[in-house]
C-alpha cells in the first residue's frame, strides 16, 4: 500500500496556515499541474489529485481536525484519502478560481461534467475487514479475495472486436467534448460541454467486443494482500490506490476502501491505547499475596500480587498496550486486582472465618489521613 504524504506537506503550508493560505496554496498548486497544462502527464495528474485531495480535508474544519489528530487513517475514502476522481475535483474550482481568470488560463470551463478522455476513474470498491484485537495492535497481512471490474483482456479494454473498430467521434473529432457559442446581450459566450455522442471517450466503437459486449471490462476476482498497520481500530478506514473497479472502455481504476472491524477479545478490553484485564484474586491470595499468569496481546506473563493488596488496586504493564499509529509509542496493559468473595461457605469454612472475624488485623482501619479508593485512582492517572 502506498504511503501517502502528509497533506500539510503536499500544499507547502505549515500546520498553523489559516484557511487563506491553504486556499491560495492550493491554487498555485492546481494551476501548476492542471491537466489542460500537462497533457497525457502522469505524474503531473497525480500530483493534480494529490493536491485536491489534500484541499479538501484541510478545507474541512471537520476533517481537519481529525486528520490533525488521527492522520491519514481517519480519513479513509469518503472523507478525502482515496475517494475523489476528476468531477470531484473540478467541482471544487467555483469556490478556488471564481474571479481569479481560471478558465480563460486554460481557454475552457473549470467545471468538466464529462471529463474528457482519460479523466474518467472507476468506481471505488468497499469491503469490511474483521481484525482481532492483537491483529489490531500488533499488525497483520491478510489476503482477501475481492471481486471487482478489470480491463477485458480481449480487447485490451477498449470495447472493440479489433483496432479498425474503433473511430473517432465526428461530433467532437475525438476531443470528447464540443464547444458551443451562444450570443447575450453582453456578446458571444462560449460554453464546454461532454461531447453528447460519443459521451466524452472522444471515440465510436462500431463492431464490440465479444468478451466484454463493447463495456472493455470485465469481472474477475482477484487476491489482494493488505497489509494492515499496528494500532487500527474499528471503523477506522484504510485506502490502497487502483484497487478498486476499472471505468468502462479505459481511464484509471478507483480505490478500494477497507473499513476496519475490530473483534471483541473474551477478556481484554481496548481503552485508546491501553488494554484493560479485569484480575479477580481470593481474599486469601489479597492477604498474603501470590504470582498469577495474566494474557496480554504477546501471549501470557507472570505478575506477582504484593501481600496486603487491596481491591481495586491497579498495576501498569508498561508497553503492552497498543501501538499509536502516528509514532512509535505504545500504550499500557493496565490490571485491575478485583478482590473475590465467596458465596457459598462450608461449615469449616464458616467456622474458620468466625474465628477472624474480631481479629485486629481482619478489621478495616485505613488509619488516619488515608485517601479514598477513588482519589488513589485519580492520582495514580
Amino acid at each position: 500500500m502506498a504511503q501517502k504524504r502528509d497533506y500539510y506537506e503536499v500544499l507547502g503550508v505549515g500546520r498553523n496556515a489559516t484557511a487563506d493560505e491553504i486556499k491560495k496554496a492550493y491554487r498555485q498548486l492546481a494551476i501548476k499541474y492542471h491537466p489542460d497544462k500537462n497533457p497525457n502527464d502522469a505524474s503531473a495528474e497525480d500530483k493534480f489529485k494529490e493536491g485536491a485531495e489534500a484541499y479538501e480535508v484541510l478545507s474541512t474544519p471537520e476533517k481537519k481536525a481529525r486528520y490533525d489528530q488521527y492522520g491519514h487513517q481517519a480519513m479513509g475514502g469518503g472523507g478525502g484519502g482515496g475517494g475523489m476522481n476528476m468531477d470531484d475535483i473540478f467541482s471544487q474550482f467555483g469556490d478556488i478560481f471564481s474571479g481569479g481568470g481560471f478558465e480563460g488560463f486554460f481557454g475552457g470551463s473549470g467545471n468538466r461534467s464529462g471529463g474528457g478522455r482519460g479523466m474518467r476513474q472507476g468506481s471505488n470498491l468497499r469491503i469490511k475487514l474483521k481484525v482481532t484485537l492483537e491483529e489490531a495492535a500488533l499488525g497483520v497481512e491478510k489476503k482477501i479475495k475481492v471481486k471487482r471490474n478489470n480491463s477485458c483482456k480481449t480487447c485490451n479494454g477498449s470495447g472493440a472486436k479489433n483496432s479498425s473498430a474503433v473511430q473517432n467521434c465526428s461530433n467532437c473529432n475525438g476531443s470528447g467534448q464540443v464547444r458551443r457559442v451562444t450570443n447575450t446581450i453582453l456578446g458571444q459566450m462560449m460554453s464546454t460541454s461532454t461531447c453528447p455522442v460519443c459521451q466524452g471517450e472522444g471515440k465510436i466503437v462500431k463492431e464490440k467486443c465479444t468478451t466484454c459486449h463493447g463495456e472493455g471490462v470485465t469481472p474477475e476476482e482477484e487476491v489482494i494482500s493488505i497489509k494492515i498497520p499496528a494500532g487500527v481500530a474499528d471503523g477506522m478506514q484504510l485506502s490502497m490506490s487502483g484497487k478498486g473497479n476499472m471505468p468502462p472502455r479505459g481511464g484509471m481504476a478507483g480505490d478500494l476502501i477497507i473499513v476496519i472491524e475490530e473483534e471483541e477479545h473474551e477478556s481484554l478490553k481496548r481503552d485508546g491505547s491501553n488494554i484493560v484485564f479485569d484480575l479477580y484474586i481470593s481474599f486469601v491470595d489479597a492477604a498474603l499475596g501470590t504470582s498469577v499468569e495474566v494474557p496480554t496481546i504477546d501471549g501470557k506473563v507472570k505478575i506477582k500480587i504484593e501481600p496486603g493488596t487491596q481491591s481495586g488496586k491497579i498495576l501498569r504493564l508498561k508497553d503492552k498496550g497498543v501501538k499509536d499509529l502516528n509514532s512509535y509509542q505504545k500504550g499500557d496493559q493496565l490490571i485491575y486486582v478485583n478482590v473475590w468473595t465467596p458465596k457459598v461457605l462450608t461449615p469449616l469454612e464458616k467456622e474458620t472465618l468466625e474465628k477472624l472475624r474480631t481479629a485486629p488485623n481482619f478489621q478495616p482501619n485505613p488509619g488516619k489521613g488515608e485517601k479514598s479508593f477513588f482519589e488513589k485512582v485519580k492520582e495514580f492517572f
